[in-house]
């Protein structure tokens, strides 16, 4: 597999930050591995549910000057933002003898570190994976990509004694008469201080869009794993209505991605002044 990718992610930007704000786009990875079109039950299409589709594209143009990581390979294939105990039964053959130490809504919903479903799919695989397979995912893909963002979120508190990460995600259309373009979350405020979450709150209102706080989205395992306000790193994600920026087939860029682009801008540049007073006048 290592042959078609050598590598789970790409950062863009300094790897030494020169903004206290990083982003972080873990689900738009789009680098199919033959093994894994190897091992599907469906054709890949159907997997592009999975993806949160072209969102790294609406990061990096809203990028400034600011570090991102952008996985490479697809959420199929295994899930950042899960954690490595959430192996499912069904998709690991292995798993179902190891003494799996808790369970989560989003394993028993098929969506765990290597999900077993997709959009209108119960069983994207022809196969259960072996305890090794999944063993090499996690160490080739998953712990890197997280070692990687931990660096840069090191080196950005060391230069300005505090960071900002904005995990940034896209969710399909939510249900009823008004739903949110953007929800933002927090984990309860537990990964985030409060300031942070209003700045941005205030940059997609003032976009013109309509934002929730935590719901239905808090955030997972990359704000579990690297927010931790009382050291001065702070993490948000960032989910957006898909059908905001995609065309009408919801494959391509379309005529609302400027748009949304700004309104990322507008939370990137509201965060990071508050976080350094004075930072998005400098701009």
């Amino acid at each position: 597999m290592q042959a078609d990718d050598p590598s789970p992610y790409r950062i863009v930007g300094p790897d030494l930050p020169v903004s206290p704000v990083v982003l972080s786009v873990p689900h738009a990875g789009r680098t199919y591995p033959a093994e894994l079109r190897a091992a599907l039950n469906v054709p890949p299409a159907r997997l592009l549910p999975l993806e949160d589709r072209l969102v790294d594209m609406l990061a990096l143009a809203a990028r400034g000057d600011e570090s991102a990581i952008v996985a490479t390979r697809p959420r199929a294939w295994i899930d950042l933002n899960r954690a490595e105990w959430e192996r499912d039964p069904q998709v690991e053959a292995d798993a179902s003898r190891q003494s799996l130490p808790r369970t989560s809504a989003k394993l028993r919903a098929g969506l765990g570190l290597v999900p077993r479903r997709s959009s209108g799919v119960d069983h994207i695989w022809n196969r259960r994976f072996t305890r090794a397979e999944i063993d090499e995912r996690i160490a080739h893909d998953h712990r890197p990509y997280h070692a990687a963002l931990a660096a840069l979120l090191r080196a950005a508190r060391s230069r300005f004694g505090i960071v900002i990460l904005l995990d940034i995600h896209s969710m399909p259309r939510l249900a009823g008469a008004a739903p949110p373009s953007v929800v933002l979350g927090d984990r309860f405020g537990k990964s985030a201080s409060d300031r942070f979450v209003a700045a941005a709150q205030g940059a997609v209102i003032r976009s013109g869009m309509t934002v929730e706080i935590n719901t239905p989205y808090a955030g997972g395992h990359i704000l579990d794993t690297h927010g931790a306000p009382e050291r001065g790193i702070h993490a948000i994600q960032i989910e957006i209505d898909r059908s905001r920026y995609l065309d009408a087939d919801g494959a391509e860029l379309g005529a609302g991605a400027t748009r949304t682009i700004a309104m990322l801008r507008r939370i990137v540049t509201s965060v990071c002044d508050e976080a350094i007073p004075g930072s998005a006048a400098a701009e």
